[in-house]
């Protein structure tokens, strides 16, 4: 990276004619290796203004925003803050953008008055063991069709006009609340093109309690808005002992009751704001490197024991909202060879949607995008770590390492993964498109109590948040995705890696 090229004869012809300064010759030599990586992490000092940071922090986790719920009229606030950021720091707009913005169709809905579903002897009620998540309402008996799981090839030579149709949740090997959400959208198309008249998934993940589910989604809900697939209704209903599964595979299950009164959907205009930095190499700012946050939080919600009821997010994820803006501002004043693309996603808490909708409508070839550092949190219990979940699986792993040490702390992986945080986050929707794609979070060694008193609580606040390793933070993110940027080799998925394959078919041979 430095510029300085010397092969072993030359070492060797350099000692050997003054014998005496050998030692003298390696130290000056580890120096001038050494100078860029300090002169990266001088740029970064000055140019971080963290009186200005703690601004912005302080701003996007204050009850103003009102949690940043992305149905609520305050997020309006957030997307305009946000974006006048990008613009005074200098990022420019992204061509086929709106100015800074992504618009996106969203369509909210709302649990209906009245929601039951009978099958066989078995009555099931909204917000116990049933949850309308989408479509119009629905009366009357109708016959019912098992299609398995729901995929392309369960549809196939199968007469399923004017029917209900019953699936089982997500797919093989494809369970992760992400996977969920976005298999079935994919399915309501499908039976929407079928001629079908609703279509019902048997929620039966067992690492992934019911309650949580229907506390969660017997709400207001939002979705990408599918026109007239939309209109479907669909359903979840608790399956967890798979006792319906067996009813229709012993031919029990032929018919279903649908009583589905006051269903209430509208279409919203979501944002995701974006923009980009050009980077400085004649071939390599045609890469991108994607440097993403989600700036959307829950909202307002049960209140805690102080009466508290504004969800304030600053760990997640007005923390990481910072983070991005303060890669705009240096990368603007300091750009890298390769282009940076970045990116504050709506709609992470309702099913990782602007995200989603960004990989499905990319505004850049994703082709273009080589690595996506994103950033998301639950919230931390070490200031002296980074995790980085996704650690371990890409080959760019010791430049993130090599950037967060320079600020003290350490790069660990992932401590908890039986929590599927890797598949829980933003960068996801673009590792299942080939994109090498971590996610840069705050220092934890479990996800135990300590995070648990924060992550999606009313008490998660600035005025509690370590300040010092917020700033540490926030320039690790900088350097490591200045490192990226300026590396000389692609990132690629580590061999054997579950994206390796499909990021072949994204790049080609690399």
């Amino acid at each position: 990276m430095s510029g300085l090229f010397l092969s072993a004869n030359s070492l060797n012809l350099l000692s050997n004619n003054y014998p005496m300064n050998k030692t003298c010759i390696t130290l000056t030599l580890l120096g001038l290796l050494a100078a860029p990586a300090l002169a990266q992490k001088k740029a970064v000092e000055k140019n971080f203004k963290e009186k200005e940071a703690i601004g912005h922090f302080t701003y996007l986790a204050s009850d103003e925003l009102m949690g940043r719920d992305p149905v609520r009229p305050e997020i309006e606030l957030a997307e305009k803050y946000i974006a006048e950021q990008l613009k005074k720091y200098g990022a420019s707009e992204i061509p086929g953008a709106d100015g800074y913005y992504q618009n996106i169709p969203f369509r909210i809905s709302s649990p209906p008055s009245t929601g039951k579903v009978t099958l066989a002897d078995k009555n099931f009620t909204q917000g116990e063991d049933l949850l309308v998540l989408d479509g119009l309402a629905i009366e009357g008996d109708y016959p019912l069709v098992d299609i398995g799981f729901g995929l392309e090839e369960d549809f196939e030579g199968k007469d399923l006009s004017g029917k209900i149709l019953i699936s089982n949740v997500g797919a093989p090997n494809r369970i992760s609340p992400a996977d969920l959400f976005a298999l079935g959208r994919e399915k309501v198309v499908r039976a929407k093109e079928a001629g079908a008249l609703g279509l019902i998934e048997r929620f039966n993940i067992p690492s992934v309690p019911w309650q949580l589910v229907s506390n969660f989604l017997n709400r207001t809900t939002l979705g990408i808005d599918q026109g007239e697939s939309s209109n479907l209704p669909y359903i979840w209903i608790k399956d967890l002992d798979n006792s319906l599964r067996d009813q229709l595979s012993e031919g029990k299950l032929t018919s279903t009751n649908l009583q589905i009164e006051g269903k209430n959907n509208r279409s919203i205009t979501g944002k995701n704001i974006v923009a980009w930095v050009e980077g400085t190499d004649p071939q390599l700012k045609d890469e991108c490197v994607l440097l993403s946050a989600h700036f959307d939080h829950v909202g307002v919600g049960t209140p805690d024991e102080s009466g508290d009821s504004i969800y304030n997010g600053a760990r997640d994820n007005a923390v990481g909202t910072v983070a991005v803006i303060n890669a705009a501002k240096y990368f603007a004043k300091n750009p890298p060879k390769r282009s940076i693309l970045l990116a504050l996603w709506t709609a992470e808490e309702k099913g990782l949607l602007g995200s989603a909708y960004f990989a499905e409508n990319p505004l850049v070839p994703l082709d273009k995008i080589i690595y996506n550092l994103n950033i998301d949190n639950g919230g931390y219990n070490d200031t002296s770590v980074i995790t980085v979940i996704g650690l371990g699986r890409t080959s760019v792993d010791d430049e993130i390492i090599s950037a967060v040490s320079e600020f003290g702390l350490e790069a660990i992986p992932d401590p908890s993964p039986e929590q599927g945080l890797y598949d829980r986050s933003d960068n996801v929707n673009f590792a299942k498109k080939g994109i090498p794609a971590p996610t840069f979070s705050l220092g934890f060694q479990a996800f135990d109590d300590e995070i648990q008193k924060y992550y999606h609580k009313p008490g998660d606040h600035v005025d509690n948040f370590d300040l010092d390793y917020a700033v540490k933070y926030w320039k690790s993110y900088i350097l490591s995705a200045e490192r990226v940027a300026n590396w000389d080799q692609k990132p690629v998925w580590k061999a054997g890696d579950k994206y390796e394959e499909v990021s072949k078919k994204l790049y080609g041979d690399q």
